[in-house]
């Protein structure tokens, strides 16, 4: 369903405060006003690891928020602050991909199904996944042979702390450097 015809004529201010009262019409004649803006914004900027799709779309979603959010007594016009809702947190993106903050993440082997030993089809399969674990765990410190046993059993970080009476954040840790010491393991 496209936006009402008669908001069109709307300013930006009144959409906004028709969005304020629930108009998901009104916040629709917004986004779409809006979304060129979007796109501009995101040609002065590049996003290592991704493309101009990633940066439109966390755009949209800064657009979006800034629909919901904008307050006119604050004194600023809604085009100003779209655009730098919009730039900051395409530039915020930008400085995360180029920071490598969310590398882990990104590129991070799930140890579940990576290293799970139920899942294979071929008993050669098998040996081959139980052989390179052992390999894996010679690179264990004692810790983090425990949390990856724990861990292949299901249990939640939570579980496991309490079973090794250690914090979430030490067994959180300890998952981040298996999976680090797991893709070195992959790659040698």
């Amino acid at each position: 369903m496209g936006a009402d015809h008669t908001l069109t004529t709307v300013s930006d201010e009144e959409l906004c405060l028709l969005c304020a009262n629930g108009s998901a019409e009104a916040e629709e004649a917004l986004v779409v006003r809006y979304q060129g803006l979007v796109r501009r914004c995101s040609r002065a900027l590049f996003l290592m690891g991704g493309d101009q799709e990633d940066l439109i779309q966390e755009g949209m979603l800064a657009l979006v928020l800034a629909v919901r959010s904008y307050r006119r007594e604050r004194g600023a016009g809604f085009s100003t602050y779209a655009y730098q809702c919009v730039r900051n947190r395409m530039v915020s993106a930008v400085r995360a991909a180029a920071s490598g903050k969310h590398e882990a993440l990104n590129s991070a082997l799930p140890l579940d199904c990576a290293l799970s030993l139920s899942d294979e089809r071929s008993m050669e399969q098998r040996l081959i996944r139980e052989d390179s674990l052992k390999g894996l765990q010679a690179m264990l410190t004692p810790l983090e042979a425990q949390v990856l046993e724990l861990y292949l059993t299901g249990m939640s970080y939570r579980q496991i702390s309490r079973r090794l009476n250690r914090s979430g954040k030490s067994v959180d840790n300890a998952v981040q450097r298996i999976r680090k010491k797991w893709e070195a393991h992959l790659h040698s």
